[in-house]
């Protein structure tokens, strides 16, 4: 008890640990208090495991050691948890990671609304109140032909209003093989029954007619829904009623007809990678009363979800209390408008905005970025490896570490985020291997941890940096992260083997 009460009494006290070096050079960047509490935690931990009867180090009891133990501290609980992050994994759209990156246009616009006020909902000819959604609907019907349009936040909102505003407490009939599950769970037959509507559903589940819709129609229709399937396909033995089909119904029988299309698709892709997916526009011109899909997709803007139309219907739900709810907000419609701007010219638009430059990018492109990365990574672990050299770490235990092994290789992408599901891209990556028996996880964990992250993924016990995703000036960065994971993997590796002997 002597031993471990003398253990207590070499432990600082926290005005001692305020003075150390390490904090005097960083603590400012945080406010007093917290330091305080960032301390008090150090040494509760410290103080735990002396009376724990673990062993503690000398060193690790002196107040530089414990400011250092309580910057970790206050780094990894108060620094910001959203954000940034490389994307290595070769999906375009991946919504773990965000979905759409941004053009540099809708970056700007975002910047110049924020940092002041706007005309979000004022007529500055007028000024009287305004529509906040008259800064998107000229370009949108510029752009598809629609008469009219509507934007809430996110498509299953655009399906939700819709639903609401055109069919509650009554039926609405879609084709049983466009049940889909969208992303996090959420079904179709869900967001249909929170609408108030009630589903009918018709054919099977790869065969339906537009005689079927015909057939289930009653009194108490009120809707023609059909659904594209944005995340998966049927194929084979399969038969669908076009939408063509159901616009001749619907006018037959003075029935609104909505298409939700989810991804949204403005442009035909190179090579005709988009085949199976429509094209906005297309669409439109066959007709349907209601047509929505997501911002933040195919159409590479911001999350939202786009309702176009005709001009009476797109009234109705503007007119439902839902839509307050489901309103997009000002930086969104900053981002959406600059984002539709750049469609006024196809050509730049295929290059300015970044996931149809991602999808349309050629193979010899990516080759050329990978093998890129590839001499960049050689040259970052060169350069490590020559200052480990010359300057050793004093103490370092020699251990046995795996062999790093890197080449380019020939790999498949996706577009991601529910769209072109069957959709193979040829791509390019360099390829991370750990030796015969190492772990890819440890690689792809140490990236995770760094700032900023760099995601990959993991393939044949390697970890993949799809070059599709990586843009030119990112590669210094992620060949950096390569070399300092590398760097920690060896001597934690080194480490351990130092223990065992």
């Amino acid at each position: 008890m002597s031993e471990i009460g003398e253990q207590l009494r070499q432990l600082p006290a926290v005005d001692q640990v305020l003075q150390a070096r390490a904090l005097r050079e960083a603590g400012p960047h945080y406010p007093h208090s917290l330091v305080v509490e960032a301390i008090r935690h150090s040494l509760d931990q410290l103080r735990q495991r002396i009376l724990g009867g673990q062993e503690v180090a000398a060193r690790e009891t002196e107040p530089e050691a414990v400011a250092q133990r309580s910057l970790r501290y206050l780094e990894e609980t108060f620094s910001l948890h959203f954000r940034p992050v490389i994307n290595a994994t070769g999906v375009v759209l991946h919504t773990n990671l965000g979905r759409a990156p941004l053009s540099q246009a809708a970056q700007e616009a975002v910047q110049r609304i924020a940092v002041g006020y706007s005309n979000l909902e004022m007529d500055l000819e007028t000024g009287e109140r305004g529509s906040r959604y008259v800064h998107v609907e000229a370009w949108l019907s510029r752009l598809t032909g629609a008469e009219a349009s509507l934007v809430v936040n996110n498509n299953a909102a655009a399906v939700l209003l819709a639903l609401t505003a055109l069919a509650r407490g009554r039926e609405v009939i879609v084709s049983r093989g466009e049940l889909v599950e969208i992303g996090g769970s959420f079904r179709v037959p869900e967001v249909m029954a929170q609408s108030g509507t009630t589903l009918v559903e018709v054919g099977t589940t790869n065969k339906t007619y537009a005689r079927d819709y015909e057939k289930a129609i009653t009194d108490n229709t009120a809707l023609l829904l059909k659904v594209h399937p944005s995340n998966f396909r049927v194929q084979g033995f399969t038969q669908e009623a076009s939408l063509a089909e159901l616009v001749e119904l619907g006018r037959t029988y003075h029935l609104p007809v909505m298409m939700d299309l989810g991804s949204g698709l403005m442009l035909p892709l190179a090579q005709g990678r988009h085949q199976g997916e429509p094209i906005v526009p297309e669409v439109v011109a066959q007709g349907p009363d209601l047509v929505t899909f997501s911002g933040d997709k195919l159409l590479g803007g911001p999350q939202a979800g786009i309702i176009l139309g005709r001009k009476e219907v797109i009234g109705r739900l503007r007119q439902h209390p839902l839509t307050r709810a489901l309103r997009i907000d000002k930086l969104t419609l900053a981002a959406l408008e600059a984002t539709l701007r750049e469609y006024l010219d196809e050509k730049r638009a295929a290059v300015t905005i970044p996931t149809l430059r991602m999808l349309n990018a050629s193979e010899a492109e990516l080759r050329d970025r990978a093998e890129k990365l590839l001499r960049l990574v050689q040259a970052a672990l060169s350069r490590t490896a020559a200052a480990r050299a010359e300057v050793p770490a004093k103490g370092e235990p020699r251990g046995k570490t795996s062999e790093l092994g890197l080449s380019v290789i020939r790999v498949s992408s996706r577009a991601g985020g529910g769209s072109l599901p069957v959709t193979d891209f040829p791509s390019f990556a360099v390829a991370v291997s750990l030796g015969p028996a190492g772990d890819a996880e440890k690689m792809a964990q140490a990236l995770r941890r760094r700032q900023p992250p760099v995601i990959g993924r993991i393939q044949d016990r390697a970890l993949i940096l799809d070059a599709r995703t990586l843009a030119d000036h990112e590669l210094p960065e992620v060949a950096r992260a390569v070399a300092e994971a590398w760097q920690t993997i060896q001597a934690l590796s080194a480490g351990a083997e130092s223990d065992k002997d």
